[in-house]
């Protein structure tokens, strides 16, 4: 006899079942959760400088260190959008315990984190990395940094570039020289006042240019003069049309070029929407062949067993001279004290850094440009032969202070040159000269120049680079080589790859170092709860 097919048997399932003791939201959250470990860490930080930020009397507000654990929660959970986090605030027991019941809309949590963390970001982070120091997971012994380009939130299409400014810039000047001398042609007493001399549009005798303030005196002296005159109706006319244009057209225009030369200062490009942020290639962007630049922060990390002892961020794109102003931000942050080592690739290797380094007394483990060459011992006859035409390369002879080139011709001292880096490093160069270039053999591999070749030389560079590599080739340096490649670059990775952190949400320098905190100190915290 054929059995009958068993019924399916479910769980029961009602909807609107009440329950005597609703479950309280503690029950309903696992023990190691890792909003647990956000919640202990943030109520042992010191949040007085957050306080502070808040005036007495009025209406009450939202606690500080309650918006701060959402916030460092939500970037721990890829929710970097004020909306998502006041929605998640309504539909997430775990933003709903954090909380404490609170609802604070988007607007609060936009301005807590756009506002009041701006000023104490550097606090909250030292708070922060105190507790990881006691907890011992950080010693401040290997420092490991490393920058990377992000995005900021800025349009990519509107951008101010410096080469377009000063071209328009100088255009707007020849027109403005144009029609200053259309006016003066109307004066009869030109030649008696001026003489031999140019007109004040080619600027003060020392070749200065004509700026905007300049050029608005000398419309009003032109007005005053041209009425105290008496001209023909034509004349009278052409000159009030030229006045006119320098006044409606020309100013405006020079005053709009001053200003973006100005806020450009020394940047190759900056975003009309976040004139912070400098235009820079993109790391994502290197393998699109017609990628250009776009507006993007330079962030600099430290980090000491994958966790990240220190932070910055610069609008400069080359990481050179972002090492000393990141390791005075990390001096603040701990407390007056820098790390033993400093550990880094050949873009940091600098005469600059390496004399920061030696007078702060930090081992100097930074790599320079030709390290590798330095180091690595080539077979192919041609890679020797180029690396002995190399400056450094060359044998120096300190009693005739001269060098010997590959063809055995002295180079002879000539002169000194001195250089000021962007934080205002003052750095000499010794330049020699070889006099015997014409007829040599070897010139073709020597030198492309026209005339000798000429080398210049910074003698305390070298000792540094020599330091450098002594240090990076002994048996500590190397293993301080291999753990470069897996501590910084897996830091990063981790931001933008498992975070999803590729683009800035905030507009704006000092907002942007504060969101960069909050992902630092997010990054930490997962750190610790997955220990």
């Amino acid at each position: 006899m054929k059995r009958k097919p068993a019924a399916p048997v479910f769980k029961p399932y009602t909807m609107a079942q009440p329950q005597l003791l609703p479950p309280s939201l503690d029950e309903l959250i696992e023990p190691n959760h890792l909003v647990r470990v956000v919640n202990a860490a943030i109520d042992q930080l010191d949040v007085s400088p957050l306080l502070a930020q808040y005036k007495g009397g009025g209406t009450s507000s939202y606690h500080p260190q309650m918006l701060l654990k959402v916030l460092v929660y939500a970037y721990c959970s890829k929710i970097y959008s004020s909306r998502r986090i006041a929605a998640a605030l309504r539909e997430n027991i775990h933003f709903m315990w954090l909380s404490g019941g609170n609802r604070p809309d988007f607007r609060t949590i936009n301005d807590f984190r756009g506002q009041r963390m701006q000023g104490v970001i550097d606090e909250v982070f030292a708070e922060v990395l105190t507790y990881l120091v006691e907890a011992g997971y950080v010693q401040l012994e290997h420092y490991f940094v490393d920058g990377t380009k992000i995005a900021a939130d800025a349009n990519q299409h509107k951008v101010v570039w410096a080469k377009r400014t000063a071209r328009y810039q100088q255009r707007v000047r020849e027109q403005i020289g144009e029609l200053l001398r259309q006016i003066e042609q109307v004066n009869a007493d030109e030649q008696a006042e001026y003489g031999d001399a140019d007109l004040e549009e080619r600027g003060p005798a020392g070749g200065g240019q004509l700026d905007s303030g300049q050029l608005r005196e000398r419309i009003e002296q032109l007005n005053e003069r041209l009425r105290e005159r008496q001209l023909s109706k034509p004349e009278a006319q052409a000159a009030d049309r030229a006045l006119k244009q320098l006044a409606t057209d020309c100013l405006p225009r020079l005053e709009k070029y001053e200003q973006q030369t100005e806020t450009l200062a020394g940047r190759s490009g900056y975003a009309k929407t976040d004139p912070d942020a400098s235009c820079m290639r993109l790391k994502e962007d290197r393998a699109t062949e017609k990628a250009w630049p776009k507006p993007a922060y330079n962030v600099q990390l430290g980090t000491e067993g994958q966790f990240i002892v220190g932070f910055s961020v610069h609008d400069q794109a080359g990481d050179t001279g972002c090492l000393i102003p990141h390791l005075e931000q990390v001096r603040q942050n701990t407390g007056g004290r820098l790390p033993q080592h400093v550990v880094a690739d050949a873009a940091y290797g600098s005469e600059e850094n390496y004399a920061y380094l030696d007078q702060q007394g930090v081992g100097n483990y930074l790599k320079y440009n030709t390290f590798y060459q330095d180091t690595h011992h080539y077979r192919n006859p041609d890679i020797l032969r180029a690396h002995q035409f190399r400056a450094e390369h060359f044998a120096y002879d300190a009693a005739t202070d001269t060098f010997s080139c590959p063809a055995g011709q002295p180079l002879h001292f000539q002169y000194t040159t001195r250089y000021t880096s962007a934080n205002g490093y003052l750095s000499d160069r010794r330049v020699y000269q070889c006099f015997a270039c014409a007829d040599c053999p070897l010139r073709s591999q020597c030198t492309r120049a026209k005339g000798n070749r000429q080398i210049r030389i910074s003698f305390r560079l070298l000792a540094y680079r020599q330091q450098a590599r002594d240090n990076l080739t002994s048996p500590a340096g190397e293993r301080l080589r291999a753990a470069r490649s897996v501590e910084v670059e897996t830091v990063f990775g981790h931001l933008k790859q498992n975070m999803g952190f590729r683009r800035f949400h905030l507009r704006g320098r000092a907002k942007v170092k504060t969101e960069w905190g909050l992902v630092s100190i997010a990054h930490n915290l997962k750190k610790v709860a997955a220990a």
